[in-house]
């Protein structure tokens, strides 16, 4: 099996560490258990003693019945022996694929979008066809591009909602008219959605309340400032359900049970979390907003308060290029366009904390002033 390098994460593998000003991210910003602990009031012996007492053996090897119920609880119409946990939302996708894709298989796949929703498929012997997303549209992809695109044999349509680097958020209706065309080939729909908006939450529907053959895959990681629990999960019907079964337990025994115990905590005191993250984004978007504004040769299609974005600049230089000076001459990191194949454009991770953003911000800018 042959696969291409996955490019933003060997990116990030690279450089992550030595950065000063990482305004990379598309987490926002992580927390310590300390600073969740203080956040839900608990005395910390609630969730230590926990930990020191259970038992480390495999644990509950879908996920425990209390994680499994509180992730059910996300969606509109889903069961707990739907949800299955899985090493992140990397871990949901690979078995999702894993489980379904075959050689000679027809898929579609966004693009640009994540990297692992359209080189899995082609490392293990599909066809992938790129829906492409369209800056001038507000990184929409058109929906006659898709109709051109589907095939009595496509198997797949392959999404990430919001769009990771663009954050772009597909609404209700566009995700009908995918669902329609799906249905006439019988195609299942998978989507990564571990963005999900904090300021209209509402404005997000998953596709396994859309659609019998929708899969949404999600993780701790993002939205829920939690990426080092490395818990995420699947949610498909009963009978896709039942084929991951199978296929997972080639890839994954089991979350862990520390992993576990954190990951049901975290989502028992999802709300305190999530108005914590909605505040924090809300403040940031403004100050991003501003420096967008103010800087000439920076322009955005701004995203709808997840947290990602992908800035667009007027240099005479490749991004990538830019992005490793900008990080050796200043320690501001970006990950640039090319690792999305968005030339010219990078994501810029504007939820990290607010001291890191700004001071990231305005090295960037002194930085830009050598093309003026």
């Amino acid at each position: 099996m042959k696969i291409a390098e996955f490019g933003v994460e060997s990116w990030l593998n690279q450089w992550e560490k030595s950065a000063k000003y990482d305004i990379s991210q598309s987490t926002i910003d992580s927390m310590t258990i300390t600073e969740l602990l203080k956040m839900t009031g608990d005395d910390p012996s609630v969730l230590y003693d926990q930990l020191s007492h259970v038992k480390m053996n495999y644990g509950w090897i879908e996920g425990s019945p209390e994680f499994k119920a509180l992730v059910s609880g996300l969606y509109n119409h889903v069961k707990s022996n739907q949800v299955l946990q899985t090493n992140g939302a990397t871990g949901a996708n690979y078995l999702a694929l894993y489980s379904l894709i075959e050689p000679g298989d027809h898929v579609i796949s966004e693009y640009s979008s994540y990297q692992q929703l359209y080189d899995i498929p082609r490392s293990l012997g599909a066809e992938v066809d790129f829906w492409h997303i369209h800056e001038a549209d507000n990184w929409y992809p058109d929906i006659n591009e898709l109709k051109r695109l589907i095939r009595p044999n496509t198997k797949m349509i392959c999404l990430n909602n919001a769009n990771n680097p663009t954050g772009t958020l597909l609404d209700k209706t566009f995700l009908q008219q995918v669902v329609a065309l799906a249905k006439t080939v019988g195609a299942y729909i998978l989507i990564d959605e571990v963005y999900q908006p904090l300021d209209h939450p509402e404005n997000f529907t998953s596709i396994v309340d859309l659609y019998d053959r929708g899969i949404a895959t999600n993780s701790l990681s993002k939205t829920y400032s939690f990426p080092g629990v490395r818990i995420g999960w699947t949610v498909a019907s009963d009978a896709v359900s039942d084929l991951f079964r199978k296929y997972r337990d080639y890839t994954m025994i089991c979350g862990g049970v520390w992993n576990d115990i954190l990951a049901v905590y975290i989502l028992q005191h999802k709300d305190v979390v999530l108005a914590r993250n909605r505040k924090l984004v809300l403040h940031n978007l403004e100050i991003f907003k501003n420096w967008v504004a103010s800087e000439p040769r920076v322009s955005v299609v701004l995203p709808q308060a997840v947290s990602t974005s992908c800035v667009k600049f007027d240099i005479p230089e490749t991004t990538e290029s830019f992005c490793l000076r900008l990080l050796k001459e200043t320690g501001v990191l970006l990950v640039p366009g090319e690792r999305f194949d968005l030339p010219g454009h990078a994501r810029l991770g504007y939820c990290t904390d607010e001291t890191t953003l700004k001071t990231g911000l305005k090295k960037l800018s002194e930085f830009l002033r050598q093309f003026d």
